[in-house]
This record gives structure tokens, C-alpha cells and sequence, in this order.
């Protein structure tokens, strides 16, 4: 892997993509023979890998919009990470064909006869109908399609020219687009997600997912620019303190997630409807009970005290274990989320997880896609946003 140090392309892109491309194709494929074997596995572990690409996807695009809005200067080296992770959004859009085809598999409320029997699922209905679920989806990712193709089209646009007024206009769409990034990231967290447990709520569920989805994409921008420094890419660009801010972000949002967490927790608990208190109880059971402590520990005590000092902050080598712990982390929140539910509609819940290969295909298969999309788009233009009038200063960037 090579880079041109004047004008920051990549004369060399490396074997990443390709390897990415390669091992994406065979978890593909092997996923593709799983749902021969045991389509209700199948689905179950397609949703908790597609949610957790899609996740870093929006994650990214947070960032991006809040970079823009506050007119951020230490995070400019660092921009075109950010943008290219959230221009894959659109791209995703394909990998939700397979949960077209597993609707009956993963929501119940999708089955008339389940509704014919179920007066709360019926008054939910006007909602929660294959219809409107597949409008609305089609609806995020065209938010998503636009607020992505304007921000990273105008960021490249300035790469080739002078025109300090493209900075101003992507300040601008920002401010429009985190009302829009909020509103369709909430509905997706219910309709993804909350929804598998139809008879659940939880009004705060959509700033769970978004808390996840926002420490999974620091942790994985981390971990490529991390990757890049190793091959001697931007190696004297984005410095420690940059990873350094990366490292309070991550420690600032991990806290936050626990204190989401808890509230979530202990407002259901507290008010004790059984609608409610069902999410929780089914997964206190069996073995579910030490994923459950998995998160608490994995999720929010251990890296909170992995990074709570300076230094720590500061090491690369902590920051890579970070950023790999935290994504795996994600990982089994989502999963956390979604498996309880797998089984036969209206029957009891399973009392305790069990791993399947196809958890392991399909996070392998859509990821390896995922990565071979980012790295293709990253690797096609500058690796930092060379026209950005900010990026000097960027690079000079130290803490106080």
C-alpha cells in the first residue's frame, strides 16, 4: 500500500479489498447453503449481521453531520474515513432483499392469522403491516441515499477546486439532515428490531441502537486508520492526538450507552407491565442471563476502566484492542436483541442462546462486502479532504 504525499492518492491500494471481496463471497455463499438448513437460524442471524453493518454505516453518518455542524477542526484528517464509511449506506440497501423473503420467519405480526387471534397486534396493525414496514424501509435508505450522496459529493467536489463555499454548504445540509438522521434511525431501531417482540415498547429504543451504532463506527475508524498507520499511510498525518480524541469519544459514549442502558432497565422494571417487563425476562432466563452480564461488563465496565486514563487514551495498542472489543461488543448486543426471539411464533421463548456457524457466515459475508465497498470507494480518491481549508491546522492538531 502506497500513498502520494502531495496529493494524498493512493498510487497503491493493497490486498485489503480484494481479500475483503474473497472472503465476503465465501460467507455469502456459505450463509446462502444455511438457509437450507435451518431457514428460522438463517434469518435470525442475517438480521443481527445486517443491523450490525448498517449500524456502522449510520454511525458514521452522525459523525459526519456533527463534524460539519460544529465546524470541527481536529477531526478534518480524519474526514474522508468517516465519509466513505457512511456512503456504503446506500449500497446496504441490497442486503435487505434475504429479510424480505424471511418476513413470516422474524415478525409475527406479519402473519394474519397471528393478528386474527391477537386484539394488541391488531390495534397495531395500521402500523406494523408488511406494507407500510417495507415503505417506510424504502424511505430510510433514500434519506440516507441523499444525505450521503450530498455530503460525499461536495466533499469530493472540493477536492478539485478552491471553492471554500462548499464547506458552508455541507454546514448547511447538515442542519436539516441530523432531524432527518434521527427520525429514520429511531423508526429503523423499531422497525428492525423492537419490532420482533410486537407486544414490546420502549420509547427510548431507537437512542440504544443509535449510542451502538455511534461506538461501533469510532471503533472501526480507529481500527482502519490504525491498520493505514501500520502500512505507513497517514502515518505522520493522523497522530496520537487524534487517536487520542477517538479514545475520549469512545470512553465519553460508553458511558452514555450504560446510562441509556440502565434508564431503559429501570423504567420497565419499575413500572412493571408485563408488556414491557417481557423484553427483560426472557432474556434474565437460562443462559441468556450471562449475555445479559456479558453487555454489562463488556459493554460498559471494562472499557471504562480500560480507558479511563490519559495514557491509555494515548497508547495505540490499547486503542486496537479498544476498537476490536468494542465491535465485537456491538456485535453481541445486536445479537442480544434479536436471537431471543428466534423460534416458532407464540410459543415460549428459548430459555438460553446457542451459537450457530450462520452467525459467523453472515456477519463474515455481509462484512466482507461492507469492507471491499469501503475500501474500493476510499482507495478512488484522496485519502484526506485535500481542499479543505481546515486540514493544515488539522494536521497540527494538538490536545490542551
Amino acid at each position: 500500500m502506497r500513498i502520494d504525499t502531495k496529493t494524498f492518492r493512493f498510487t497503491d491500494s493493497g490486498t485489503l479489498g480484494s481479500r475483503a471481496l474473497m472472503i465476503g463471497a465465501i460467507g455469502l455463499a456459505a450463509s446462502a447453503a444455511g438457509y437450507f438448513v435451518n431457514q428460522d437460524q438463517f434469518f435470525h442471524s442475517y438480521l443481527t449481521a445486517f443491523v450490525f453493518w448498517v449500524t456502522l454505516g449510520l454511525g458514521a453518518l452522525f459523525f459526519t453531520l456533527i463534524h460539519h455542524l460544529v465546524d470541527a477542526e481536529w477531526s478534518v484528517a480524519i474526514r474522508r474515513v468517516m465519509e466513505t464509511t457512511m456512503v456504503t449506506l446506500p449500497m446496504m440497501a441490497i442486503f435487505f432483499l434475504p429479510i424480505v423473503f424471511g418476513m413470516h420467519d422474524l415478525f409475527e405480526w406479519s402473519l394474519a392469522d397471528v393478528v386474527a387471534g391477537d386484539h394488541l397486534l391488531q390495534g397495531k396493525a395500521p402500523y406494523l403491516n408488511p406494507m407500510f414496514f417495507f415503505a417506510r424501509t424504502a424511505g430510510y435508505f433514500l434519506v440516507w441515499f441523499l444525505l450521503t450522496r450530498a455530503l460525499y459529493g461536495r466533499s469530493i467536489k472540493q477536492d478539485t477546486s478552491n471553492e471554500k463555499g462548499q464547506t458552508v454548504r455541507m454546514r448547511q445540509i447538515s442542519a436539516p439532515g441530523m432531524v432527518l438522521f434521527g427520525f429514520t434511525l429511531t423508526y429503523a431501531a423499531f422497525d428492525w428490531l423492537m419490532s420482533l417482540t410486537p407486544h414490546w415498547y420502549s420509547t427510548i429504543f431507537g437512542v440504544y441502537i443509535f449510542v451502538g451504532a455511534l461506538l461501533a463506527s469510532l471503533a472501526f475508524f480507529t481500527l482502519i486508520l490504525l491498520y493505514m498507520r501500520g502500512k505507513g499511510v497517514l502515518a505522520d498525518k493522523v497522530t496520537v492526538e487524534h487517536y487520542h480524541d477517538l479514545g475520549k469519544l469512545i470512553f465519553a459514549f460508553t458511558i452514555f450507552w450504560a446510562y441509556i442502558g440502565f434508564s431503559q432497565y429501570f423504567l420497565i422494571w419499575y413500572g412493571n407491565i408485563p408488556e414491557e417487563t417481557m423484553f427483560f425476562h426472557t432474556r434474565w432466563a437460562g443462559s441468556w442471563k450471562w449475555v445479559s452480564m456479558l453487555l454489562i461488563g463488556g459493554h460498559f465496565l471494562l472499557p471504562f476502566a480500560l480507558l479511563l486514563t490519559r495514557a491509555a487514551k494515548r497508547s495505540l495498542k490499547v486503542l486496537a484492542f479498544a476498537g476490536f472489543w468494542m465491535l465485537f461488543i456491538h456485535w453481541v448486543d445486536i445479537y442480544w436483541v434479536v436471537l431471543p426471539t428466534m423460534g416458532a411464533h407464540g410459543a415460549e421463548p428459548s430459555h438460553g442462546f446457542s451459537l450457530s456457524w450462520m452467525d459467523l457466515s453472515t456477519m463474515v459475508g455481509i462484512g466482507g462486502m461492507f469492507i471491499w465497498m469501503f475500501w474500493k470507494r476510499y482507495t478512488s480518491q484522496p485519502a484526506v479532504p485535500v481542499n479543505d481549508p481546515k486540514l493544515e491546522a488539522s494536521f497540527n492538531f494538538t490536545n490542551g
